[in-house]
């Protein structure tokens, strides 16, 4: 049982960074764009050209290692748990709820949720 949070740690640093890297990167597929006008569409408009979702892919591999690596876990949480947060927020008042129940989506919530009960003593200690 000792083990299962430096798995987690390992699986969400790698998904993270396999995220972040390939937006990065530009190694993924080539998506078709939204339906111009909808709401989706509109939210990305803001954040590609502006560099805001570049910054967050950084934030992603960043935190993504540091989550890996035991020693750095929380830090790498305190840099993910704000972006899961805003995933999730996309996931719901943008697009409505679709797409919030994918299975990598579900690994993250997981393996972040893992995490959080076995260091919930030092976040216990950030709140006052």
């Amino acid at each position: 049982m000792q083990h299962i949070p430096t798995i987690a740690g390992a699986l969400l640093g790698l998904l993270f960074l396999a995220a972040g890297g390939t937006f990065l990167l530009d190694l993924g597929p080539e998506q078709e764009p939204p339906p111009e006008g909808s709401s989706i569409a509109l939210f990305m408009g803001a954040m590609v050209p502006t560099g805001y979702l570049t910054f967050v892919k950084v934030l992603e591999v960043i935190g993504g290692f540091l989550v890996a690596i035991p020693k750095t876990r929380n830090l790498g949480l305190l840099i993910l748990i704000p972006i899961l947060v805003n995933i999730v927020a996309f996931h719901v008042f943008i697009t409505g709820g679709q797409g919030l129940w994918e299975p990598m989506l579900i690994g993250i919530y997981v393996l972040t949720g893992i995490l959080l009960w076995s260091e919930r003593r030092a976040i216990a200690s950030l709140v006052p």
